[in-house]
């Protein structure tokens, strides 16, 4: 065969107009702490925790020898009728901080298998407590759930399921919470909206309450641009799937781990779902790695309810891999010894002044924040949606920031053992570059 004079040829890039990049590469070849380093050795300040997902910050040592240590130790077991005890301890370890009575673990590799695996237990669960009828799943507009068939089927982004087809049956969608009057440049949970969650109720007379396994929302939509709930929205999602028998999914892929400031979103903004999904900060990204928190009496229903033999068809070659779960150890250590939940609490305030300070810059329309995420909305070129903030993207990162663009917002998430001046230092960047953006 051939090889290609081109070194960026074969690489076919993910979510990334291909085209473009490769046109004017921008690469990153060294971390460490809060900062990238690129290929032309520049500082670059993660704003971003890579992508939601350093929550302790890049090249931890403990994390990196923890994860040395496994793989001279055992580089792979098998977790299909056997096991070793890295994993069952990391079981342990997660259910310890979720909600009460979430404290059943299953192992995947991503957020996106994270989410197909909640949906199947779902879909188990209600099996086995003899609602077989009950296989319809419901997700939101503008939610983002990773891209199996299963995430893309509840997701609600359309760029993501234009090109694949009809994807899995059976799925609908509550409306999303975004644009609703009197909510712009809301500090925390805008104050309009609660009642969108009653979209619940619509569905659940349409298509009838037997129907339905499962709703999943993110309690923060982190992907399409930081959609932060209306307040008591949530509660009142979970009161309609109580009335009615449903289960709620919260997908905590980018809140937890203390990007709101506590373990789950659920624990700090207090809605206890029936089921998480879980990943990205579960092992500061060093390896991949996913987990769903179960609550014990769904996990019981089904176990409980086969008389022997295997009770959840379901799993992955890697679920629960012993360098994953030994990353995943020493990122709980870290983040227990440093305590950075608490830590990125007490930053919130000081967090959602500073983004908040870029009110009233050119093209700025909103910015929403909560915890240590921040949503900088910019208006939209006429004729030309998302070029602005691609436009800023690639500004800011020339000039040593990492930003997210989604659309036309520019999305905050920066590690957690960030620093005041650090914090200074984005907004005003940001604020300075977003002037001169056409």
């Amino acid at each position: 065969m051939q090889v290609e004079n081109d070194p960026l040829a074969a690489f076919w890039m993910p979510f990334t107009a291909n085209k473009a990049y490769k046109a004017n590469p921008r690469q990153l070849v060294s971390a460490n702490g809060m900062y990238y380093r690129s290929a032309d050795g520049r500082e670059i300040l993660d704003g971003t925790a890579g992508l939601w997902c350093c929550n302790a910050g890049h090249c931890r040592p403990e994390i990196a020898e923890a994860i040395a240590e496994a793989a001279r130790t055992l580089d792979f077991a098998p977790t299909f009728q056997l096991g070793h005890p890295l994993v069952f301890e990391l079981a342990r370890r997660v259910a310890a901080i979720m909600p009460e009575g979430l404290d059943r673990i299953f192992f995947t590799n991503s957020g996106s298998e994270s989410v197909d695996s909640a949906l199947k237990i779902a879909l188990a669960v209600q099996r086995a407590r003899g609602q077989g009828s009950r296989t319809r799943l419901i997700g939101r507009e503008r939610g983002y759930h990773g891209t199996g068939f299963g995430g893309i089927g509840v997701g609600g982004i359309v760029n993501n399921r234009r090109a694949f087809g009809p994807g899995l049956a059976g799925t609908d969608h509550i409306r999303h919470t975004h644009g609703v009057a009197g909510n712009v440049y809301a500090r925390g949970f805008p104050p309009h909206g609660a009642e969108l969650a009653d979209d619940l109720q619509r569905l659940v007379d349409l298509h009838g309450a037997e129907t339905i396994a499962a709703v999943i929302v993110e309690p923060m939509a982190g992907s399409t641009g930081v959609l932060i709930p209306p307040a008591g929205y949530l509660q009142r999602l979970r009161e309609i799937c109580d009335r009615h028998g449903i289960l709620l999914i919260f997908d905590e892929v980018i809140t937890a781990f203390g990007r709101v400031g506590a373990a789950t979103a659920a624990e700090a903004w207090g809605v206890t779902p029936d089921i998480i999904t879980l990943a990205k900060g579960l092992t500061n990204a060093a390896v991949p790695m996913g987990a769903v928190a179960v609550k014990r009496e769904l996990h019981d229903a089904v176990v409980d309810g086969e008389a022997g033999g295997i009770e959840l068809f379901h799993g992955y070659t890697y679920s629960g891999h012993p360098l994953a779960s030994a990353a995943g150890l020493a990122t709980l250590d870290l983040y227990a010894r440093e305590g950075l939940f608490d830590r990125a609490a007490d930053l919130a305030a000081y967090w959602v002044e500073a983004a908040h300070s870029l009110r009233g810059r050119r093209h700025i329309v909103d910015i929403r924040t909560i915890g240590l995420v921040a949503g900088i909305e910019l208006e939209p070129r006429p004729g030309a949606p998302t070029a602005r903030a691609t436009e800023l993207f690639h500004a800011c990162f020339d000039n040593g920031l990492l930003v997210r663009a989604t659309g036309d917002i520019i999305a905050l998430s920066p590690p957690l053992i960030v620093e005041k001046a650090e914090i200074d230092r984005m907004f005003e960047m940001l604020g300075g570059l977003v002037e001169g953006v056409g």
